[in-house]
């Protein structure tokens, strides 16, 4: 099977890296790339945004399936695209994808579809985002109703300054405050058929201890020791399959990956917010436990026939990612810094550790930094306790100048596990 992954990012890599493994890939292909990705992939230059050239570049490649890694090129109906001519793709239509493009689709969905999440508003300007803000009171949730980079969202007790983050938004979701640790959790659909893989956490803010201001993600690790061991089947039924299922009857069939974010809280589970994408940077530990072979998975879903597949495998090993970001990220972070050691990991760590390229560029044989979140440094082992250690072993052998990363990523986790 002939493959190409659009994208360029550590999702991007980690994708790369599942499918380069996997026996029935004979090519794979991935447009525009990074650095890291061009150890496992032939890379080509392409407007990621632009149907009409990712599917020419589909065509032109011979490719057998296409895999559309990142929210805004699904948003723009890449997929649709891809689909039109005739090549199976993996990712949801355009008008599916709104259920990550606009928070206030995704609300009205669950809505129709019975799914628990967070009671909200919806607000087109500031006095309306006052009373919504007085209605709920502190700590304060206020989302931008548009696509964000995984930035859009501001968590806070000061008043002031989620009246800010409303007023720099044309249109924002402003809802209760859902206590209770966080859950990230992935379904491969088909439309139909709904096929959760295995859990796992992220970290959002920016320092240890969870301080400092929302990041895309810091890191991230799987399994949750911590969690029910029903919690995946709870879910799939109150959760994912309702959401397909309302999706389906809307006449905008979900078809792709999607990711559903979820606080458990003291009154159950609830919904924080539906992608339409895998997320970065659970993939790369998702996919660091997942058994079965990628490829055919994803081509069931972009075929309708995913109810044919046998279930998913996966290793009993734990998984974890550090991710290493730039100095002064996640405001406007610095780029053009060479990056040393990563040949010392895939020397002295392979294969219990390795590097996936996010923000990563060749400068003549230099791999030099080019985004804010540089690098994300994945490790398993047979348990949370060993792949942190193995994890952060590697992260010590990288060099980025100003770069900064948080020591605590899993680490309450593994003593629970412990």
């Amino acid at each position: 099977m002939k493959v190409l992954v659009i994208g360029s990012g550590a999702r991007e890599h980690a994708l790369c890296r599942s499918l380069s493994l996997d026996p029935d890939v004979t090519a794979l292909h991935c447009a525009p790339g990074n650095a890291g990705i061009a150890e496992v992939a032939e890379l080509h230059q392409v407007d990621a945004l632009d149907g009409g050239a990712v599917a020419a570049l589909a065509l032109e490649l011979g490719a057998e399936l296409v895999i559309v890694g990142p929210e805004a090129p699904l948003v723009a109906g890449v997929a649709d695209a891809v689909r039109e001519a005739g090549v199976p793709v993996f990712g949801p239509s355009g008008e599916a994808a709104q259920i990550e493009g606009s928070k206030a689709f995704a609300k009205d969905v669950m809505a129709r579809a019975g799914v628990p999440t967070a009671r909200s508003y919806v607000c087109t300007n500031a006095q309306e985002a006052a009373e919504a803000l007085d209605a709920f009171g502190a700590p304060y949730v206020v989302k931008d109703d548009g696509l964000a980079a995984g930035k859009g969202v501001v968590v806070t007790d000061d008043l002031d300054a989620a009246k800010a983050h409303a007023a720099a938004c044309d249109r924002v979701v402003i809802e209760e405050f859902l206590d209770g640790p966080e859950v990230s959790l992935f379904a491969i659909t088909d439309g139909q058929t709904v096929l959760p893989l295995q859990p796992a956490q992220d970290f959002k803010r920016a320092l240890d201890g969870d301080e400092g201001p929302n990041t895309g993600g810091m890191g991230a690790y799987s399994p949750l020791p911590w969690a029910d061991p029903k919690l995946v089947d709870e879910v799939l039924q109150t959760v994912l399959q309702p959401t397909v299922d309302e999706m389906r009857r809307r006449g905008t069939p979900f078809s792709g990956l999607l990711y559903a974010g979820l606080a458990i809280t003291s009154r159950g589970v609830r919904v924080i917010e539906f992608n339409a994408r895998f997320g970065d940077p659970e993939t790369q530990v998702v996919l660091a436990r997942l058994k079965t072979p990628l490829a055919g998975v994803l081509l069931a879903a972009a075929n309708g026939t995913l109810a044919d597949l046998p279930p998913l495998r996966w290793h009993d090993d734990a998984a974890v990612t550090v991710v290493v970001a730039s100095h002064n990220y996640p405001g406007t972070p610095r780029t053009g810094d060479p990056i040393t050691g990563l040949d010392a990991v895939a020397t002295e760590d392979a294969p219990h550790a390795y590097v996936l390229h996010a923000g990563t560029k060749r400068a003549g044989d230099d791999v030099v930094s080019a985004g804010g979140r540089v690098l994300s440094v994945t490790a398993t082992g047979a348990d949370l306790t060993q792949a942190r250690e193995r994890a952060y072993a590697a992260v010590a052998r990288i060099g980025l100048d100003g770069s900064q990363h948080r020591t605590d990523i899993a680490a309450k986790a593994a003593d629970q596990e412990a």
